[in-house]
């Protein structure tokens, strides 16, 4: 099971990918969090990674790519995983899925999370972070917006992508998630949960 998901800054997908993989016993892979262990690694790629985040840089997504499929390549992500904030560009989404053409593997659903533009920057101005005032967060959800629709696209081309209403509390935003991987019978869902 590979299920990759899909939102904006502050719908929640981090807190939704833990609990999924909590539920369906695979791990969670999060974008972040691969960066920060190549990183400390020191890994090839984690050096590269290194020299843009340290400027302030995009990470180019060969970079990332080859990244997250280090991760994808060893326990425990090859019985499956739940991907959160990649594949971020077409790149990435074209990488990814000839990736796991090579193991025999496919993308199983994309799960985009929707939550309204003011509710967004309600939850992230709530975080209180220094750098996120309205007009930052405004911003950052236009560029993610301009990314991330031909991966949308893309995902919705082969029949892979489906919305969640993420405006609700954590508890019933996942059951909506568990019930939509149920409903297009997703591998290794176990439909008892």
């Amino acid at each position: 099971m590979v299920i990759v998901l899909f939102g904006a800054p502050g719908v929640g997908k981090g807190t939704q990918a833990q609990l999924l993989a909590d539920r369906y016993g695979v791990p969670h892979l999060s974008t972040g969090e691969a960066f920060r262990r190549a990183i400390q690694e020191n890994s090839e790629f984690g050096a590269r990674a290194r020299h843009y985040v340290e400027r302030g840089l995009l990470v180019p997504d060969e970079v990332v790519t080859a990244i997250v499929e280090q991760f994808l390549s060893s326990p425990p992500y090859l019985q499956g995983c739940i991907l959160d904030g990649f594949p971020r560009t077409l790149p990435q989404a074209q990488a990814l899925d000839a990736f796991l053409q090579r193991q025999g593997r496919a993308v199983d659903a994309v799960v985009n999370i929707m939550v309204a533009e003011d509710e967004i920057i309600r939850r992230l101005l709530l975080r209180g972070r220094p750098d996120d005032s309205e007009a930052v967060i405004r911003q950052r959800l236009q560029v993610y917006a301009e990314q991330t629709q031909p991966v949308l696209d893309y995902y919705a081309q082969q029949g892979k992508l489906r919305s969640v209403d993420g405006n609700a509390d954590i508890e019933t935003v996942h059951h909506r998630i568990v019930q939509l991987l149920r409903s297009i019978s997703v591998d290794n869902v176990p439909s008892s949960q």
